[in-house]
């Protein structure tokens, strides 16, 4: 009886392989149709696409994408100010994009960086003029008050002091409504070699008082109102932000 017993349960287990043996294919060819139709969804501009994704800058995570995500909790804070607004920044081409969406918005962007791998979703916002390639280190080339809202990302932490003295000042002249800036946290602190490559310098995450003392320094004032506003949208949206975001007043 014994000797038996060893042969019974391999022949049962062995049944049991074969009969679930072909449920176990079905199921991995349902998962890999799964995976193939999410793969080309992404490829086709869906919700998992470039858009709506981390920034394909090199490096780590940057704002610009955080910028996309912020953009209904912007809505609220700043309402009509949202219907002209110019983005500064790396991958400004895809915020731009996100914004000219939303209803009665226009957006343009400002790309202070090289953009030879640009691909050609870019290079057409360009040849519209939606996208310029221009060197924030000098005045940008709009009149005073141009557009209603300035958002800028993933720029300044590129900028030294003395650029940013003048930099700054003039991001907010061309703004009717405020601007808002997305800076990286200092714990985000890493230099890398494609960052200096592709910006001439790394990173310099700064704190928030650190920010706070420039902008007072500059004779900049925060807009508290609008702080309130977007901390109430945010807490609505569940946005938790992943950069530090700053408003600023426009000068008047």
């Amino acid at each position: 009886m014994m000797s038996r017993r060893p042969g019974t349960s391999s022949r049962r287990f062995g049944d049991t392989k074969s009969k679930s043996s072909p449920v176990l294919s079905i199921g991995l060819i349902i998962v890999g149709g799964l995976f193939l139709i999410g793969y080309l969804y992404r490829g086709s501009g869906g919700l998992g696409g470039r858009l709506d994704s981390f920034s394909r800058v090199e490096g780590d995570y940057l704002c610009s994408g955080e910028v996309q995500r912020t953009i209904p909790v912007l809505q609220k804070a700043y309402g009509d100010s949202m219907h002209k607004v110019l983005h500064v920044g790396p991958d400004t081409c895809y915020v731009v994009s996100k914004l000219q969406k939303e209803d009665e918005t226009e957006a343009w962007g400002i790309e202070p960086y090289d953009i030879e791998d640009a691909d050609s979703h870019c290079k057409a916002q360009i040849r519209r003029g939606n996208v310029r390639v221009a060197d924030i280190k000098f005045p940008l080339p709009y009149r005073p008050k141009s557009f209603s809202l300035v958002i800028v990302s993933d720029t300044l932490d590129y900028l030294s002091p003395r650029y940013l003295n003048k930099t700054l000042p003039d991001l907010v002249r061309v703004s009717a409504d405020g601007l808002v800036i997305f800076t990286g946290f200092p714990t985000n602190q890493k230099a890398k070699v494609a960052d200096v490559s592709k910006f001439g310098r790394a990173a310099k995450m700064r704190s928030g008082s650190w920010w706070v003392k420039f902008f007072l320094q500059s004779n900049l004032e925060e807009n508290e109102a609008v702080n309130k506003k977007f901390e109430q949208a945010s807490t609505q949206n569940f946005y938790v932000p992943k950069c530090q975001i700053f408003h600023l007043k426009s000068l008047h």
